[in-house]
């Protein structure tokens, strides 16, 4: 009998998946946790029943891979596989760096999340060195990309700043240059030097890039 440990904050799908896994053969919840915390005081008590805690990352006090590690210390055949919605390949790579057996994420079928399960508490490597090295290559591009953007971040001046707040509220030119106190070929000027520190094409996007970021204020 495989048991599991459900640690997700969203009460309604801890308790429909429990609902779910209980009806397949072999399988049965032993505990559902809401949090870090939740999930840390179950294991505490009984950690050593658990074969595999089904883990979301994205937890209110923490991040859910921790809990890899903490579950090998008190069950050492237990095993944590993450279930997420995540799609950063950086998140993937950090928790099986933690000792996840496998990531999977949540708009998989029910029946491969079952079958995942199975596969992890039979020991078996749920995630191939091949999967393992594309994740590896995805995060590091990705870590890439972040520090081109605060490295263009960086170049930005208050006034360019204070510009990019001003589009994302709206602002044409001639509204820029009277907020600003500065004429309107100026403000065209400002414009044109963030689209070139940003390294993007249209106004839109260097609103879109400056909110991703969060250098600008929506509202």
């Amino acid at each position: 009998m495989t048991r599991l440990l459900l640690v997700d904050d969203h009460l309604s799908f801890n308790q429909s998946f429990a609902f779910l896994l209980e009806y397949e053969i072999g399988m049965t919840v032993e505990g559902q946790a809401g949090s870090l915390a939740e999930a840390r005081r179950f294991l505490a008590l009984s950690g050593a029943s658990i074969d595999v805690a089904v883990v979301d990352l994205a937890l209110p006090d923490g991040d859910g891979a921790v809990l890899a590690h903490e579950l090998c210390m008190v069950s050492p055949a237990g095993r944590v596989l993450i279930l997420t919605a995540t799609v950063d390949p950086r998140d993937y790579v950090r928790a099986v760096e933690a000792g996840a057996a496998g990531v999977l994420h949540k708009s998989v079928p029910m029946p491969e999340v079952v079958e995942a399960i199975r596969r992890v508490a039979a020991q078996e490597q749920l995630l191939s060195n091949q999967a393992i090295f594309e994740l590896i290559e995805q995060a590091e591009q990705q870590r890439q990309q972040d520090r081109a953007a605060q490295l263009a971040i960086a170049r930005l001046t208050v006034r360019e700043r204070e510009v990019l707040q001003a589009l994302a509220e709206g602002c044409n030119d001639k509204q820029i240059a009277r907020r600003m106190k500065v004429t309107y070929a100026t403000a065209r000027t400002h414009v044109a030097n963030i689209r070139e520190k940003l390294g993007v094409e249209s106004r839109l996007q260097a609103v879109v890039f400056a909110a991703c970021h969060g250098i600008i204020r929506m509202t």
